[in-house]
């Protein structure tokens, strides 16, 4: 367990239930979290606490993170002009070919960059599984350990492939009883449901046009029974809408209900396109959302009711999606592109910058069932700190340190703690060398791209 860290004189946005916000205050970190927040100088504590001098910065909940596909790092830049369908079929064959050494390097690659952008929980969804590649959530939980994430991990699966109407290439989907076997031998080997886990499992068909109505139903039954949660990818696209409706008869939410897959233990990708109804059922239910504003900008999908989900009482985290449709994989950016794509959809008072933090954080928390101990600054929470440098030439003179931190210019995080322990410390990666990490994705991307003949 970490020692004890003490931060005196900065901004703090506690994102507690009262959303205090504190010009010039302190925090406590002890064993893991936090021991005191409050105004002015920290109480006194032992001579061997580690002080770090806090004028300057603003302290926040370390970020959470929704929805990530890490092997895609190996696979950034293809596909430029393309919807998400012709991205998909031009993507597939590649990811077909990737192994455990790929995963790794992207893992540790993805995960960098998400540290350095003030995430504390990362969340990934790996579901291309080619045989013989080794055990890939494995491979992921390491890479998590070595950079010093807490680290939610979602076994996908598709089982519906071309010559059954499906989307994906047959060679690359999976028999749906071999998919539901590796889902519970997921669920035994790494789900950790104790307080302060630091890894936990949930259960993640990818989605309507790759997954059977049979493997949904399954999933979500396995899922329940064993308490973990369920994720997939739903409403992205027209093309997934009208892909339902010619299948299914219905529209994509509609599905997802008959299918048993709406309530408070489910969360959901992008949900671009939803009506008024459905934003009020989704509301009514609690389902999730992982918001991905970037990646739905780069591939012209459209931009979600934010506004009316939360309006509806849905939680809204942030997600910056797989890296070969999200070239940065910083959620920074996510954040100030939630803001202002809310606000290309509903005008100037759609989405304020506080509201913004909290999906970054409290709301984000709240998608992966850790709302109890994540997304908040307050005692008894885990210690996963931000703190951000607002006095550079950047953001000086923005007087509202929120505002600051969500409409200027986007910027490495100058320090993250997650369970009090330091990852990044002066805007760089404290667990690992940027350029091994660079090198080896380098390397893996190329050789990835040469077994594909890409």
């Amino acid at each position: 367990m970490s020692g004890v860290t003490i931060v005196e004189g900065c901004a703090i946005a506690t994102m507690d239930d009262d959303r205090r916000e504190l010009d010039d205050g302190h925090l406590v970190l002890q064993d893991g979290r936090i021991a005191a927040v409050g105004a002015g100088p920290a109480p006194e504590r032992p001579e061997s606490a580690r002080r770090l001098d806090g004028r300057g910065l603003l302290a926040t909940p370390a970020f959470v993170n929704c929805h990530h596909h890490f092997y895609q790092c190996a696979t950034r830049g293809l596909a430029q002009q393309a919807t998400l369908f012709e991205w998909l079929v031009a993507l597939y064959p590649v990811w077909a070919r990737i192994d455990d050494g790929t995963v790794a390097a992207g893992a540790r690659a993805a995960l960098a960059a998400l540290a350095r952008s003030g995430c504390g929980t990362a969340w990934d969804h790996h579901y291309v599984f080619p045989a013989d590649a080794g055990d890939l959530l494995a491979v992921e939980v390491d890479a998590a350990a070595q950079i010093g994430l807490r680290f939610h991990a979602c076994r996908g699966g598709m089982d519906l492939g071309e010559s059954d109407g499906g989307l994906p290439p047959d060679h690359i989907v999976e028999d749906r009883d071999a998919i539901l076997a590796a889902s519970a031998a997921a669920i035994d080997r790494h789900h950790d449901p104790s307080p302060g886990a630091m890894v936990r499992i949930a259960l993640a068909p990818t989605s309507p046009f790759s997954v059977t109505r049979e493997l949904m139903a399954e999933t979500a039954e396995l899922a329940r029974s064993r308490g973990v949660r369920l994720h997939t990818h739903l409403a992205e696209t027209h093309d997934e809408e009208e892909f339902c409706l010619e299948r299914y008869g219905v529209r994509p939410l509609e599905y997802l209900e008959e299918v048993g897959w709406l309530g408070d233990d489910v969360w959901l990708a992008h949900c671009v396109h939803l009506d008024e109804r459905e934003v009020r059922r989704m509301g009514d239910t609690a389902t999730g959302v992982a918001h991905c504003p970037i990646s739905n900008a780069r591939l012209g999908a459209g931009i979600a009711p934010v506004r009316g989900l939360v309006d509806a009482g849905a939680p809204v985290g942030l997600g910056v999606d797989g890296a070969a449709s999200n070239e940065s994989g910083e959620i920074t950016d996510e954040l100030r592109g939630c803001l202002l794509m809310a606000r290309a959809r509903g005008g100037p008072t759609a989405l304020t910058a506080r509201e913004a933090l909290e999906l970054a954080t409290r709301h984000g928390a709240r998608c992966l069932g850790r709302d109890d101990e994540l997304g908040r600054l307050e005692v008894g929470a885990l210690a996963d700190v931000a703190l951000w440098r607002l006095d550079d030439p950047g953001h000086a003179g923005i007087d509202d340190p929120i505002a600051a931190l969500v409409l200027g210019p986007p910027r490495p995080v100058e320090a993250l703690f997650v369970g009090g322990e330091p990852v990044v410390e002066d805007g760089e990666l404290s667990t690992a060398d940027p350029a091994v990490l660079a090198a080896d994705l380098a390397r893996e991307s190329a050789r990835l791209r040469e077994r594909a003949a890409v």
